[in-house]
């Protein structure tokens, strides 16, 4: 399970191509590669058909599962808060 901001963004989209291109090795070691983002499902597959991506995509819309693991916290850039 690995957890990305957004769907279509350039370190996101570099993440999810890579998962993809290595999907066999994952699979022939019997782990199975899901992406975890508060992105929507409609998304998503707009997505994986933009850069045919092989990789299991999973839709996070109320942050549940990210809060869970605490990975949804405030940050600070150049004193503007988000």
């Amino acid at each position: 399970l690995y957890f990305y901001p957004q769907d279509d963004t350039t370190g996101c989209t570099n993440e999810a191509i890579g998962f993809s291109q290595l999907k066999p090795e994952f699979e022939k070691l019997g782990a199975v590669v899901i992406g975890l983002s508060p992105d929507s499902v409609r998304k998503h597959d707009k997505f994986k058909a933009k850069y045919d991506l092989t990789v299991d995509l999973v839709a996070d819309e109320e942050r549940k599962v990210i809060e869970v693991y605490h990975l949804w916290v405030e940050k600070q850039l150049y004193g503007r808060r988000y």
